[in-house]
């Protein structure tokens, strides 16, 4: 018996995700970000790493647990995780992925984008918490006593998983909890009751996914006399005892394993008022903004991983008579995800760039504010498609849990429904047009700085369809992906090889000769040269 394994190929490991990737030097180097090098090249070589990627298997297969109670009967509400989850989490949190960008006077957005985009590459359950946390931060200025005794510790990049008062923790992390069972995505529909007590509330109720829930404290939603309104929970109290937070139990989750995600409930629980009674959505709308900016990103460093696997097995593998890369068919599916993952890039880092420099400049802020919900809708409706077709290329090998395409399948779903369902997110695209009347302009400025007539066309098509009052809503999907697709097609002319952005406006911008599966590139493209740029230098 032989147990030599032959025609496989070794595995993907040992590298430096930041320094192999061509495409994220140049976007770094075009926005001004040459500084973030460092830093990226030492959280590059940990995602590249056998131990990071050993971590991450682990702590999607040993899932978290709940113990509701200790052995004396007391409720103690505590989610115990792996050891590999606590170790991805203490890189994450020291590498400043959740912080960076609150760090910076100039260009945080961006540096912090870099790493989020990195980390999403090695695990998506950790992802979670790093994104909440970051996203926090904005809240606090809406709440200046909180964020007195609590800012800091967010923005440290100290991992502290213990229950303690934050006046003992070194660190913090940060989650949020609004949906509830009879409402979902209708925040206006919440129950869950707000008490005046003394300079706090007390909250009664309950909250239907909330994830992470060993993070120190929450931001949610409870309903006053002035209506919905936004709260702090902290889940451990200043003088040591455990706020009321009782977890009821564990969402069995299709992916996003190594993160929990619970029910709860709030009896007699503390909480302290955020902003404006009455105006809690509106509040807390900018914690959901800031991660949906986090979803463009993670979501394009996902299909960064999955086109990773794909070339390095099509690369080392052989099939009737040569290597599958070399066959002209499988070159025609590599490039199309090629195609497909670098303009999702290169959409997050445009992003990027307009949080950067929307304090200063309103056409940037204008931008910034349609743009993300208009990225966030595309990029999560291709990343399914494109893991499902990336896990394709390694046939039967993709499939099994063993590898890493298994479970970049799994989370492909999730952030197309996590902070907004796609319906949620186009109606606030068309939202965040109509309330300016710069933003369409800004748009439609930015896409048609790289000329050409089939982008011109899609967006006058677009134009037009939001003319159309009586039919907007019915055509929001077709509307914001005609947006997002000429956003796209203008920043790979700009910034791609002129073969890579002819190919990519062939196929996603032209109806004739193409079809709607990855690997239908005209045949006319240089598939093979696609392939060869998009590949890791290593």
């Amino acid at each position: 018996m032989n147990d030599e394994a032959l025609n496989q190929p070794p595995p993907l490991e040992g590298y430096d995700a930041f320094a192999a990737d061509p495409w994220l030097e140049a976007s770094l180097r075009r926005h001004g970000l040459d500084w973030v090098s460092s830093p990226a090249s030492a959280l590059g070589r940990f995602v590249g790493s056998a131990e990071a990627q050993g971590h991450a298997a682990l702590a999607n297969r040993y899932t978290p647990e709940l113990k509701t109670h200790d052995r004396f009967g007391g409720r103690i509400d505590v989610v115990e995780y792996h050891p590999s989850y606590h170790a991805l989490m203490q890189r994450a949190i020291s590498s400043g992925v959740h912080s960076l960008a609150w760090k910076r006077e100039r260009g945080g957005f961006g540096g912090r984008a870099a790493l989020f985009y990195l980390w999403n590459q090695l695990e998506q359950g950790t992802a979670c918490p790093v994104t909440m946390t970051f996203a926090s931060v904005p809240m606090f200025n809406q709440a200046p006593d909180i964020a007195a005794t609590w800012r800091a510790k967010v923005i440290s990049d100290a991992y502290d998983p213990r229950p303690a008062p934050i006046a003992e923790k070194a660190g913090a992390t940060i989650g949020m909890a609004m949906t509830e069972k009879q409402g979902g995505s209708d925040l206006r529909a919440v129950s869950t009751e707000a008490r005046r007590e003394g300079e706090a509330f007390t909250l009664e109720g309950h909250k239907w996914f909330c994830s992470a829930p060993m993070s120190d404290a929450f931001f949610t939603l409870a309903r006053l006399p002035e209506g919905v309104s936004c709260f702090f929970v902290p889940r451990s109290l200043p003088d040591g005892t455990r706020n009321p937070f009782h977890i009821q139990r564990l969402k069995d989750k299709l992916g996003n394993r190594s993160n929990a995600s619970v029910e709860i409930e709030y009896h007699g629980t503390m909480a302290w008022g955020v902003g404006e009674p009455g105006r809690g959505i509106a509040t807390l709308i900018e914690m959901a903004h800031h991660t949906r900016f986090d979803i463009v990103v993670g979501v394009a460093g996902m299909m960064r991983a999955a086109l990773n696997q794909a070339i390095h097995h099509a690369r080392h593998r052989s099939a009737f008579g040569k290597r599958l890369a070399d066959h002209d068919l499988m070159a025609n599916v590599l490039a199309d995800l090629a195609l497909e993952t670098e303009a999702a890039m290169l959409l997050a880092f445009r992003l990027a760039g307009a949080f950067d420099a929307s304090a200063g400049d309103a056409r940037e802020r204008e931008l910034q504010r349609a743009l993300t919900p208009i990225a966030k809708y595309w990029l999560c409706k291709r990343m399914t498609p494109l893991a499902a077709e990336a896990m394709e290329c390694l046939g039967g090998n993709g499939y099994v849990e063993e590898g890493a395409l298994a479970r970049l399948y799994r989370e492909a779903p999730l952030n197309g429904i996590w902070e907004g369902s796609a319906n949620v997110i186009c109606l606030d695209a068309l939202r965040a047009i109509a309330r300016s009347g710069d933003a369409l302009a800004v748009l439609t400025g930015e896409i048609e700085t790289a000329p050409d007539p089939r982008i011109q066309e899609l967006a006058a098509t677009a134009t037009r369809m939001l003319a159309d009052g009586a039919a907007t809503e019915k055509s929001a999907r077709s509307i914001v992906e005609a947006l997002a697709r000429c956003m796209q097609a203008s920043l790979m002319k700009r910034h791609a090889d002129a073969g890579a952005a002819e190919a990519f406006c062939a196929s996603r911008l032209e109806s004739a000769g193409t079809g709607h599966a990855f690997g239908t590139l005209p045949a006319s493209t240089d598939t093979r040269a696609i392939v060869e740029r998009a590949e890791l230098r290593i």
